[in-house]
C-alpha cells in the first residue's frame, strides 16, 4: 500500500468559470423515464479518486459498490484508480466528486487556498510504522539517534510519519542518517543494509516475520497522532449536495462494518475489482491486519478533533503549514448524523 503526498498546482491554473461549470459537473444527475415518459427515479453519478492501484485498502469501497449500498441510495459511483500528482487539483477541476486522502495532506491542501474538506476519516490510525529487528538495540524512540534509517523517499506518509516519531523524541532528522532506499524496505532490513525501515503495519510489518525475520514496531498512531486517510470532497460539494455527500458516506461506512464483519466474503468481492490479486492468503492477512486501523476506538468514519488538533501543531512546528486559525472548517462528522 503506498499513500503519496502531492502537489496542488492544478488550482492555479483552473479559470474560474471553468473551475465553475466543472464543480457543477462533477456530479450530475440523470433520470431515467419509463416506457411512457414517466420519470423515475433519479441517479446521481459521482467519482472518487482512490489515488492507487485496485487494493484491498479499498474494500470498503467496492464492497458498498457490490453489494448496492450505493444504488439503493441513488448513486452511481465509479473508481478512479492510479497514482495521480495532484490529486486535489483532479478534484478540484472537476474529474472527481470525492478523493481518498489524509488528513495532513488536507491540511497542506488547505494550505495552499484549496477549498477541501474531510468528510469521513476512513482509517482511524495513522497506518505507518517504524520497523526494526527483533533484536536490534534500537528500545525506545531515543535510540534512534546516530543509526541509518531507511525510507522510500522524502515524501508521503512514510516520511510524514517519521518527522512525527522523530517529533515525539525530540529528535531532528539531522541526529539519524536517512537512506533513501525506495520501496525496498523488506530486504534492505533484513540484509542489515539499514537499521530501521519506515513502511506500513499492514504491508512490510507482516511481509518480514512470513520472511522468517522477527521485527518490532513502532507505530507512529502510537506517538503522534495524524489523521489518515478519508473521504474528502470540495466544500461546494459538500455545502451545496449534503445529502448526497452524507448518503456516499453512510453507504461506504456500510461496506466497511460488513468487511469488518466478514473480511474473507469482503475478499471474494475485492476479487472482482483487483485484476492482480492471485495470493488470496497473503491478501486475506493485509485485509485482517488492516480492520483494526479501520477501527480504531470504535467509531467507524469518526473525525477526532483532539487528533486533529496534535495533527496541526505538528505540522505548523515542522513548517509544513501555516496555523490554521479555524481547523473546525476543515472537517465534519456525517456518519450516523
Amino acid at each position: 500500500m503506498s499513500q503519496r503526498h502531492r502537489s496542488s498546482m492544478l488550482l492555479s491554473f483552473v479559470s474560474p468559470l471553468v473551475l465553475l461549470a466543472l464543480l457543477l459537473t462533477a456530479c450530475g444527475s440523470t433520470t431515467t423515464t419509463t416506457g411512457s415518459g414517466t420519470p423515475a427515479a433519479t441517479t446521481t453519478n459521482l467519482t472518487i479518486g482512490l489515488g492507487y492501484i485496485p487494493d484491498v485498502q479499498f474494500a470498503p469501497f467496492y464492497v458498498a459498490k457490490s453489494k448496492g449500498y450505493y444504488s439503493a441510495a441513488g448513486l452511481n459511483v465509479t473508481f478512479n484508480h492510479g497514482i495521480v500528482p495532484d490529486l486535489f487539483g483532479s478534484m478540484v477541476a472537476g474529474r472527481n466528486t470525492f478523493v481518498f486522502a489524509g488528513g495532513d495532506e488536507l491540511l497542506t491542501a488547505r494550505d495552499k487556498n484549496i477549498p477541501a474538506i474531510d468528510v469521513s476519516t476512513i482509517f482511524q490510525k495513522y497506518p505507518v510504522s517504524l520497523i526494526v529487528p527483533s533484536d536490534s538495540s534500537i528500545k525506545t524512540l531515543a535510540d534512534l539517534k546516530g543509526h541509518t534509517i531507511g525510507i522510500p523517499g522524502a515524501y508521503g506518509s512514510t516520511y510524514t510519519g517519521l518527522l512525527a516519531l522523530l517529533y515525539s523524541a525530540h529528535l531532528k532528522t539531522t541526529d539519524v542518517k536517512l537512506q533513501t532506499i525506495g520501496f525496498t524496505q523488506v530486504p534492505a532490513l533484513i540484509s542489515h543494509k539499514v537499521d530501521a525501515v519506515m513502511g506500513y503495519s499492514n504491508n512490510e510489518a507482516l511481509q518480514l516475520p512470513q520472511r522468517g525475520f522477527p521485527v518490532r514496531t513502532f507505530n507512529v498512531s502510537d506517538y503522534q497522532p495524524l489523521i489518515s486517510n478519508g473521504i474528502i470532497t470540495t466544500e461546494n460539494t459538500y455545502h451545496n449536495q449534503s445529502a448526497m455527500v452524507k448518503s456516499f458516506v453512510d453507504a461506504t461506512l456500510k461496506g466497511l462494518k460488513d468487511v469488518v464483519a466478514d473480511p474473507s466474503a469482503a475478499l471474494t468481492i475485492c476479487k472482482t475489482y483487483i485484476p492482480t490479486l492471485t495470493d488470496t492468503t497473503q491478501a486475506l492477512t493485509v485485509l485482517k491486519a488492516t480492520i483494526p486501523i479501520w477501527q480504531g476506538k470504535g467509531q467507524a468514519g469518526y473525525n477526532d478533533s483532539a487528533t486533529w488538533q496534535s495533527m496541526e501543531q505538528f505540522l505548523v512546528a515542522q513548517k509544513m503549514i501555516a496555523p490554521v486559525k479555524d481547523l473546525t472548517q476543515d472537517y465534519v462528522n456525517l456518519a450516523s448524523s
